[in-house]
């Protein structure tokens, strides 16, 4: 996506002299830099259609006094609300920003209108290619509240669904890092129904609100600011340290609880997929999600629902994309599953103009991966209220594969043609899959293949 400068009709032309980031030349130009929690970083920089993503990397870094490892942990993005690109060192903003329009095109179903008026902001988070594990060792106070305030910013947007439980514990290590030890004069149920949606998903609140004005027969059920103060309370009294010291772990203790989430650190893509066939008449049509990859596998969302509709290792899965037409890019997804209790692969079609981008992002992460030196996956000692809620065991919980809510295809392979059958196939229909890893069924009548 570094190629050359394209050239823009004359209301592409008006439109990319408005961007911040899209008019340049060797003088000093002002450059807005966003976090993720929509802080502004201003910057001045000379030569601005020449410089490239690690040479302001270099800027941002000095301004925000990280630490050299700052560069592996951070990178620069360009994201609107219909694409997001993390950029390479080499690539030079500038000239991806003005290729924003072709990449709209290529990757989106925008209309020309919403072409012409989008506008990417430039921005500094976390590198999805930095691998969790090191998160661990990193004890810069700087570089962990970055990290918290997007992993914050995630789970508040639904990006990030968690079950409610362990919203409440984030919510709790949330407010004691924004508003300090719990004092019982000034942190008043109150404050904190009025600033609920500040250390809450809004989503969950309002699902509890709903849930309980159709259930209210006399019996209340706790209040989400009742709850969030209880947390708050025992997080407080958990911070037996100095404060400095008490911030740091705070930190560290909600990273690890978003580390338990498949999608920590992902990258997302927009795309659409099957619904099972329902009713008298098999009703069909298509669910919005979002497809998140990072370092470790792929997880599909239901964007509406907020809640995983399946996750998979790269162990677990093998994929391929297709073209067949201009409005058909296609993600397929298969993986190990069972029809009516018998041992099948299924295939998960997910729909999308970003095909293209997912399956070369899963190739690269699977590579990536097998060149990293091994690092021990165990994190510090959380605190006693975070072992608490580990322990528990959640049938409905938001990470919960929902297999019924998929519309999957079950196939063999006779050695002469593909067959959509229920429930045995012979082969894995696809050759792109992790090295020594994922296993296809093999069909008890059919001879295996060398």
């Amino acid at each position: 996506m570094d190629g050359s400068e394209t050239s823009p009709n004359i209301g592409l032309h008006e439109y990319l002299m408005r961007s911040s980031v899209s008019s340049a030349g060797v003088r000093s130009l002002d450059v807005i830099v966003y976090l993720v929690n929509d802080e502004v970083i201003p910057l001045t920089v000379d030569g601005l259609s020449v410089i490239t993503a690690h040479e302001l990397h270099k800027i941002i870094r000095l301004v925000l006094h990280l630490p050299d490892v700052a560069q592996e942990v951070f990178a620069l993005w360009l994201v609107s609300p219909f694409l997001e690109v993390q950029l390479k060192p080499k690539h030079q903003p500038y000239k991806v920003c003005r290729q924003w329009h072709d990449l709209l095109a290529r990757f989106t179903k925008c209309s020309a209108d919403d072409i012409q008026q989008d506008e990417p902001a430039l921005q500094f988070r976390r590198n999805i290619f930095f691998p969790k594990a090191r998160e661990y060792q990193i004890s810069h106070s700087g570089i962990l509240r970055l990290l918290y305030e997007e992993a914050k910013h995630n789970v508040l947007e639904g990006r990030y669904p968690c079950d409610v439980e362990d919203c409440e514990i984030l919510g709790g290590l949330s407010c004691r890092l924004e508003l300090g030890p719990y004092n019982q004069d000034k942190h008043t149920l109150s404050m904190f129904k009025h600033n609920l949606d500040s250390f809450l998903p809004p989503y969950i609140c309002k699902r509890r609100s709903l849930l309980t004005a159709l259930k209210n027969k006399g019996s209340r059920q706790s209040s989400f600011e009742q709850s969030l103060m209880n947390t708050y309370k025992e997080v407080t009294e958990s911070s037996a340290c100095a404060e400095e010291e008490a911030i740091l772990n705070h930190y560290k203790e909600y990273l690890k609880k978003c580390h338990d989430l498949p999608y920590y650190g992902c990258a997302f893509f927009h795309g659409e997929i099957d619904k099972p066939a329902q009713g008298f008449l098999n009703r069909s049509g298509r669910k919005c999600v979002s497809v998140a990859i990072n370092m470790e596998g792929v997880s599909v969302i239901d964007r509406k629902e907020k809640h995983v509709l399946i996750s998979l290792k790269y162990t677990e899965l093998s994929w391929d994309n297709t073209n067949p037409d201009e409005d058909e890019h296609t993600l397929w997804l298969e993986f190990d599953g069972d029809n009516e209790g018998t041992a099948v692969n299924k295939l998960l079609k997910v729909y999308s103009k970003q095909a293209e981008l997912m399956s070369g992002l899963i190739e690269y992460c699977i590579e990536l991966s097998q060149t990293e030196s091994p690092v021990s996956d165990s994190a510090p000692g959380n605190t006693q209220l975070s072992e608490k809620r580990a322990k528990l065991r959640r049938q409905e919980s938001v990470l919960c594969n929902r297999m019924k809510h998929l519309a999957t295809i079950d196939y063999v392979d006779d050695g002469q043609e593909i067959k959509r059958v229920k429930p045995k196939r012979a082969s894995s229909f696809f050759t792109r899959q992790a090295p020594h890893s994922y296993s296809f069924v093999q069909s008890s009548d059919t001879p295996t293949q060398s």
